[in-house]
């Protein structure tokens, strides 16, 4: 059994027991979240496709940590000009861990 979801703008397929890292959410660890943004649910073989969503279906997760990705450097110059910009960034995570697909 798996799901479709969508968080944070993007989409990911999950099954029970996953663990993946998706854009930043409002939770701290161990706190327990719920999305309804369930765009497919595949159970036994039939799969079940929302417009857009599915009616009735949620995922529940539980948060593992909060974090911040590795440092992605931004160096901007031009040439003959004595013109350099050096930025570092940091993505925000939240790690979860997929407990149950109701759909």
């Amino acid at each position: 059994m798996y799901a479709i979801i969508e968080t944070g703008g993007k989409q990911y397929r999950v099954q029970e027991g996953d663990t993946l890292f998706v854009e930043k959410l409002e939770a701290n660890e161990g706190e327990a979240v719920e999305f309804d943004q369930v765009l497919a649910v595949s159970k036994d073989g039939n799969l079940s496709v929302g417009t857009p969503v599915v009616g009735g279906a949620k995922v529940s997760a539980t948060v593992v940590e909060n974090g911040k990705a590795p440092k992605v450097i931004v160096f901007k110059y031009k040439a003959k000009k004595d013109y350099r910009k050096k930025q570092g960034h940091r993505q925000p995570y939240t790690k979860i861990k997929i407990e149950k697909i109701n759909g």
